[in-house]
């Protein structure tokens, strides 16, 4: 069985449908259908399958690195939640970290 192990140090059974429900979250009215939402969900859950114990810090970092590759816009609003953001910075530092770990490079 895998466990979680949430920040405060408190353990729980993993649970795939709350992968679902924060994809589902940041994904509101984008063009991300639910089946792409459950498949990113289950990828990420076959990844972590055998792990015994599964930080929440390794599942959010997993949860952006898929919605990186599919829309910027559920990727930002997941980071914004996930990280804490406080503050319009918050945003401007995040939006420039993935402008430059996506765009193509320009001779």
């Amino acid at each position: 069985m895998l466990v979680v192990v949430k920040r405060s140090g408190q353990r729980e059974a993993f649970d795939r449908v709350k992968i679902v429900v924060g994809l589902r979250a940041a994904a509101k009215s984008r063009p991300l259908p639910d089946d792409e939402l459950e498949a990113i969900a289950a990828s990420i859950e076959d990844e972590l399958v055998g792990g015994g114990e599964v930080s929440t810090e390794r599942i959010g970092l997993l949860v952006l690195d898929h919605l990186r590759e599919i829309d910027h816009v559920a990727y930002v609003r997941f980071a914004s939640v996930y990280k804490g953001f406080d503050d319009a910075a918050d945003f401007e530092r995040e939006l420039t970290l993935l402008t430059k770990s996506t765009a193509p490079k320009r001779h």
